[in-house]
């Protein structure tokens, strides 16, 4: 989850078109700070972590720890329509597209070794709130491409992967996208722009560079890219150091306990 974590933290102080689409920035600042995507990504791996397999109670977990950790954290950035999720007593799926499924989703890819029941948990993991064809699209997209990374495919394997089994367009180049690339914060408008820019980075922090040279939501975007560059670069140690140092002990707590589940 570092790739995740970090990309919301370093994408963060550049959302909402504030950065000027360039590759060349201080990777932290003291604007740099985790958000929603983070808190929700530490939420999911709780939820996931020694679940047993069944569907019912998996849910369950979910929206006992999205609902636990949201009111923790509640001025971490949620969207209007997932904070009366958070706050209800009822919580149902909303039809949302947006792209907090795909953001929030990397722990399921290391967590699963098999690429059937990642896409299955992916799916779970989407639809307690964005049960949207194209929100639970962007949560299998990015879980997939997460598990094949970080099981040694190349990058032409999970392109076509991707394109293949979800219809991303993933045929333009970041240069393509950038000048006219603005914040919009659906799965079908981050996911696959996401992806290329991990497809076109050379290393971990080139991808993360590259995806908030793109503009828009880039700490979501960033979130995405960053979460798949993990999976086939690996995250820097002093990246993942900075990484902890940057969170409160309560989210760094889970990230440990994450890291012990993945070994």
């Amino acid at each position: 989850m570092y790739g995740a974590i970090l990309g919301d933290i370093i994408g963060s102080p550049y959302e909402f078109d504030m950065g000027n689409k360039s590759k060349d920035f201080p990777l932290f600042s003291s604007n740099s700070t985790f958000t929603d995507d983070t808190v929700m990504t530490i939420a999911v791996a709780e939820a996931f972590m020694d679940a047993p397999d069944d569907e019912g109670i998996i849910r369950h977990r979910l929206i006992q720890s999205m609902q636990k950790w949201g009111h923790r954290y509640p001025g971490a950035g949620y969207g209007l329509r997932f904070s009366d999720w958070l706050d209800s007593e009822n919580p149902q799926p909303y039809n949302s597209w947006g792209n907090g499924s795909a953001m929030r989703v990397s722990s399921v890819a290391w967590l699963y070794d098999d690429l059937d029941t990642v896409r299955r948990m992916a799916r779970l993991s989407a639809e307690v709130t964005h049960n949207h064809p194209e929100g639970i699209k962007g949560a299998e997209a990015t879980a997939s491409a997460i598990f094949l990374a970080r099981t040694g495919s190349s990058k032409a394997v999970i392109k076509a992967y991707v394109v293949k089994q979800f219809g991303y367009d993933l045929s333009r180049t970041c240069d393509e996208i950038r000048p006219d690339y603005r914040h919009v914060e659906s799965c079908q408008k981050t996911v696959p722009e996401a992806i290329t820019a991990f497809l076109e980075g050379d290393s971990f922090e080139d991808v993360i560079r590259t995806a908030v040279s793109l503009g828009g939501d880039c700490d979501t975007l960033t979130c995405i890219a960053g979460s798949i560059a993990e999976g086939f670069y690996g995250v820097p140690t002093d990246l993942k150091q900075e990484c902890r140092e940057r969170l409160p002990a309560d989210l760094r707590d889970i990230l440990s306990r994450f890291d012990a589940a993945c070994l």
